[in-house]
């Protein structure tokens, strides 16, 4: 999560990101590895293949991204890393993962059942609300899909996609994922990176032709709403599907910069934010988009909707934005407990649990 964010358009190496803040650390970084064939079983990475180790210094882990599952948190970070908390954040537990590699975006569809996305192209299932985790996808999977998907198409773009995948490997993360319910979903990632699922994950689909983003630059957003789904990426990219992800269609963009990820409140209203302060609400399904005057000038990171409804903005230094007129306008509140530049964000029993580099912190809500 490196500060500012500048897209590496060299196809050589997808390196490990750092910085201060989810997306941009998602981003920063991006170079790419040797070019080489797809990985055969024997040459698949070895964090692919080894489970997260179980270690009291997991408790201090850098984390990415922190969830509700019910009354549960589940949080997940760096190495596999993954706890889940039934005190709201006082004290954490780790949980059993499959793989040794960084974890980005975890998402919730009830108690239960989530799903978590990282690097090298992983998705992981849980169906005990975040105790263990079964791997579903990763990289060298996704690049046969991308190949076998290929051989059946007349498109172009598909066919180098294919062939890109196939040179490059399983390098590639996935920085966001969302479901509509227990079998639909969509996870998106780098360089147009789109996977989707109808059977609950038991199959995931390539979904990299359906979306109109012919610069493959990175998504970093997917968000279910009112029966449609939205993804956000660099440059300004709004995309929108009204047809279950069958197809997607792009939106009028007032902002060319990237935004890092949407939240979507309960009444409806959407909210898109990235660099420098950035934030764009819209209210019916993405058809107009006003600006939310943050009063920031550094990247917004995180976003959640507390319980009582008001709307939370983390900027990369710290800052908390609150909204409790549906995004309309936004109060700023210093750090509480000194600068942390969260990385993700969830509300629970009155206090914010935010996750960082500097792992988990919880602290009370405006």
């Amino acid at each position: 999560m490196l500060a500012g964010a500048v897209r590496t358009r060299s196809r050589r190496g997808l390196g490990r990101a750092l910085g201060l803040a989810l997306c941009l650390w998602a981003v920063s970084g991006l170079v790419r590895a040797q070019q080489a064939p797809t990985p055969s079983a024997s040459t698949v990475p070895r964090v692919l293949k080894q489970a997260a180790l179980q270690s009291p210094k997991a408790l201090l882990a850098a984390t990415l991204a922190v969830t509700r599952a019910g009354q549960r948190l589940v949080a997940v970070g760096e190495r596999g890393t993954v706890l889940w908390s039934d005190d709201a954040g006082q004290s954490w537990q780790q949980a059993q993962v499959p793989v040794q590699v960084t974890l980005t975006a975890v998402r919730f569809v009830d108690a239960r059942t989530g799903w978590a996305v990282g690097h090298l192209g992983v998705i992981l299932k849980t169906e005990d609300a975040g105790q263990t985790w079964a791997l579903q996808l990763d990289g060298v999977q996704a690049a046969q899909a991308v190949a076998t998907a290929a051989r059946t198409s007349s498109d172009d773009r598909v066919q180098r996609a294919a062939q890109r995948f196939a040179e490059e490997g399983p390098d590639k993360p996935f920085f966001d994922v969302d479901f509509s319910d227990a079998q639909h979903g969509l996870a998106v990632g780098a360089y147009n990176l789109a996977f989707a699922t109808v059977d609950g994950g038991k199959t995931w689909t390539p979904a990299l032709d359906r979306l109109p983003n012919p610069k493959s630059f990175h998504l970093y957003g997917v968000r279910y709403v009112g029966g449609n789904i939205f993804v956000v990426g660099e440059q300004g990219l709004l995309l929108k599907s009204a047809d279950a992800g069958a197809s997607f269609a792009a939106l009028a963009s007032p902002y060319k910069g990237s935004f890092f990820g949407l939240l979507a409140a309960r009444s409806g209203t959407l909210i898109a934010y990235g660099l420098r302060g950035n934030a764009l609400r819209s209210a019916d399904q993405g058809a107009h988009w006003d600006d939310v005057q943050t009063g920031v000038p550094v990247s917004i990171s995180a976003a959640v909707e507390l319980d009582g409804g008001a709307l939370a903005l983390l900027s990369q230094t710290g800052d908390l934005l609150l909204s409790r007129d549906d995004g309309r306008s936004v109060t700023r509140f210093a750090p509480t407990g000194g600068p942390l530049p969260a990385s993700g964000a969830a509300a629970a029993d009155g206090h914010l649990v935010l996750a960082s580099l500097r792992g988990l912190r919880r602290q009370t809500a405006p």
